[in-house]
Order: structure tokens, then C-alpha cells, then sequence
């Protein structure tokens, strides 16, 4: 019984630390794509919106995460007037969306082993 708690606990660790790394690659696409006015409130907006799409694509299938993730990512940055093309907003999304679920999911995986459930 144990185990499943700090299974349980540590993976709503690691959907924190994905939100985390969501937010910091947002700010950091931000601030290389020139927007420095309210950056963190941006890349806020846009992590919780991306973190939705991730979030529903898992709920469906796991590839739908890789499709849902970089569109929102793709919604949410238009609305912010950041100069650069649609098919590479798309791209990048896509990176970011990678990136932070390849990371999590590494950093999970070695902690199922770490506690023995894998």
C-alpha cells in the first residue's frame, strides 16, 4: 500500500514538473522570439493552454497529445501577435510539446524504478 502512495504522489509531482518545463520552454520561445512585455504572464497562458491540449490527447490516445498539445500551443500563440509563421509556430509547438513529455516521462520512468514498481 505504500508504494502505490508514493506512486501515486510522485507521479502528481511529475505532472508538476511537466507543467514546469511546458512554462519554462514557453518563456524561453518567447524571449527568443522578441516579446519581453509580460513574458512570464505569457508564457504562463500559453504552458496552461498547451498543458490542456497535452492533457486531453493523452485522455484519447497518446498520439493525440503530440497533435492537441502543439495546436493549442499553435491558438494560443496567435493570440499573442508573436511574428512568425504558422507552420512554424506548429514546429515549434511540436519541439516544446516533445521535449517536455519526453523529459517527464524519462525522469518518471527512473523513478518506477527507484521505488520498484518497474
Amino acid at each position: 500500500m505504500l508504494y502505490r502512495v508514493i506512486t501515486i504522489v510522485g507521479g502528481l509531482v511529475f505532472v508538476i514538473v511537466l507543467f514546469a518545463l511546458l512554462w519554462f520552454f514557453c518563456k524561453k520561445f518567447l524571449e527568443h522570439h522578441g516579446v519581453t512585455d509580460q513574458a512570464k504572464d505569457r508564457a504562463m497562458v500559453l504552458a496552461t493552454w498547451t498543458f490542456a491540449g497535452i492533457s486531453v490527447g493523452l485522455v484519447f490516445a497518446v498520439v493525440g497529445a503530440f497533435v492537441l498539445g502543439p495546436w493549442a500551443f499553435y491558438r494560443t500563440l496567435r493570440g499573442h501577435g508573436v511574428g512568425i509563421s504558422d507552420a512554424a509556430a506548429i514546429w515549434w509547438g511540436f519541439g516544446i510539446v516533445l521535449a517536455a513529455l519526453a523529459i517527464t516521462g524519462i525522469g518518471f520512468f527512473g523513478f518506477l524504478m527507484a521505488v520498484g514498481a518497474y
